[in-house]
């Protein structure tokens, strides 16, 4: 075993025996070195570690299970969530111990949450260097003295290199993300993509926490220079990310937080930002994190002399990454944690251009949309898609939610009466069309927007209705063009908008039928509706 701390609860629990080495808790310079010796990933100019992930450049949602046990089954959400037996689980978990026999692994001992209150010790172990450091930006780093009796509350073990055979094990594919809360281990292998280590950590949080009284988000969150805390709802490409690192605004965090009695706070001790075309204009801040050392790229194009990123180039995947500690940020917070919000704004990129690019929310209007969780893909994203295509994911993350999503949406009802926060849904998606026809929505009206939310001002100015979903928009803004808040003023043949606008309200109602028996008459209520 090497390290510079190994903590005195070691590896035996997990049944690993044999191994070549362990190395536990090392640093990013010793972690560099362990990766490039390795061969996993190579140094760019300017010092951030670019990996390849293969054939898997994004999450396998359908290759994730959830352990199927006595101690948890009636609180798990299985119309969403996949089961596999605990026979099965002991199975795999066998012959995985049994392939890392003989081989290193990598051992990070971090924390999972920023309020001392409500953290989760993890450990997260990994086949590849490069995997452990991404975890070590990703989560909250003890002090090293703090890691010598370390006791992990739960355990990722992540061996990429590890194929299921979906015949024995009873799984869908060679890949496998496998979560047990009984034995509180999950399992991932057959994938190297390392938001899987991420996200696993997310799904557990959103399990434990709503037993304690305790809101998990999908979520960023800042906090201005009087203390006013905002949450960024938002699934992948929205703008969280972007709009919550505002240099003139202290960051929480860019992607998970948990709302307690007393406080927002960051899952997180890092960011995971998507870096595709990303702009040193538009985002200083985190275009500055691809040019240093620390910085972990997934999937960025490099020229392989030089050593040049290209963030342009799309050839590996869209979804290039840029996975950095979050004080890379320089207005980050030290704490990770913010008071009660008062503004709760919800982001969506609707690529049919029909939702204003934002409009002030009810409270019953926010519980809708926040278990709608709408957005869009547009063509090329995805193998397959060749025009926009409506998605609701419920909460902005149900491939997270081991619960229903009725007790997410409760604990968000309770908090936004007893805080009193506004809520705001904004559109960073299309204009003037749909996706093809129409222009994405300007950064800088969206940024002057969200501002406006941030500093009072739009919710102090009068508000109109717009022509389609029942949803209230500002008559105007400094910094935006009037006739861009209300979207059918931007669409040149207003017949197209209004038959699309009815498209879009039916998919929004054929949705939500899913949870109209789980909300009052209040919430139903406010949902959108088809125009006659």
């Amino acid at each position: 075993m090497t390290g510079p701390v190994i903590s005195s609860f070691g590896l035996d629990y997990l049944g690993l025996s044999h191994l070549k080495a362990a190395h536990w808790n090392l640093s990013a310079a010793a972690l560099y070195e362990q990766a490039i010796r390795r061969g996993e990933a190579q140094m760019a100019k300017d010092g951030p570690l670019v990996a390849l992930t293969g054939q898997h450049t994004g999450r396998s949602p359908n290759d994730k299970y959830i352990v199927q046990e006595e101690t948890t089954a009636d609180q798990i959400w299985w119309g969403n969530n996949k089961a596999i037996s605990e026979d099965a689980f002991d199975r795999l978990l066998a012959r995985v111990q049994a392939y890392l026999q003989g081989r290193e692994v990598f051992v990070q001992d971090l924390y999972a949450g920023a309020d001392p209150d409500h953290r989760l010790p993890v450990r997260i172990v990994t086949q590849h260097a490069w995997h452990n450091l991404f975890a070590q930006n990703m989560f909250i780093r003890p002090k090293l003295c703090d890691r010598r009796e370390f006791e992990p509350g739960f355990t990722v073990l992540q061996v990429p290199d590890f194929r299921a055979v979906p015949e024995r094990d009873g799984t869908r594919t060679e890949t496998f993300i496998l979560v047990n809360f009984k034995k509180r281990l999950v399992l991932i292998g057959g994938t190297s993509y390392a938001g899987e280590i991420k996200k696993s950590v997310f799904t557990i949080l959103n399990f434990l926490l709503p037993a304690r009284g305790i809101l998990p988000m999908h979520c960023s969150a800042n906090i201005g220079p009087a203390g006013d805390t905002a949450i960024f709802f938002g699934l992948s490409g929205t703008g969280k990310t972007t709009l919550s690192a505002d240099g003139s605004r202290t960051l929480i965090g860019d992607d998970e937080h948990g709302w307690s009695d007393t406080s927002v706070f960051n899952f997180e001790g890092g960011c995971y930002a998507k870096v595709i075309r990303l702009s040193p204009e538009a985002e200083p801040e985190i275009y500055a994190t691809t040019r240093r050392f620390g910085t972990v790229l997934e999937n960025v194009v490099m020229d392989p002399g030089t050593r040049e990123l290209d963030l342009d180039d799309a050839r590996h995947t869209e979804n290039t990454r840029a996975c950095y500690p979050i004080d890379f940020i320089p207005n980050a917070s030290n704490s990770g944690m913010g008071g009660q919000p008062q503004n709760i704004i919800m982001l969506t990129a609707d690529a049919f251009g029909v939702l204003p690019p934002i409009s002030k929310l009810t409270p019953e209007q926010a519980m809708y949309h926040f278990l709608s969780g709408y957005t869009s893909r547009v063509a090329g994203t995805e193998k397959g898609v060749t025009e926009p295509q409506a998605t609701f994911s419920t909460c902005f993350g149900a491939p997270f939610m081991p619960r229903h999503p009725s007790a997410y949406a409760k604990l968000l009802g309770e908090r936004i009466s007893r805080g009193g926060a506004n809520c705001w849904l904004v559109n960073t998606g299309w204009t003037g069309g749909a996706y093809g026809t129409g222009k994405r929505m300007s950064i800088a009206h969206t940024r002057a927007l969200v501002r406006a939310v941030l500093d009072g001002r739009l919710a102090t100015v009068p508000h109109v209705p717009e022509a389609s979903f029942g949803l209230m928009v500002p008559e105007g803004c400094d910094g935006v063009p009037t006739e861009v808040l209300q979207p059918k003023n931007t669409w040149t043949d207003k017949r197209a908008y209004e038959d699309t606008a009815r498209e879009v309200a039916r998919r929004f109602e054929a949705n939500f039928t899913q949870f109209a028996e789980h909300v009052d008459e209040k919430v139903r209520g406010a949902g959108v509706k088809v125009a006659a």
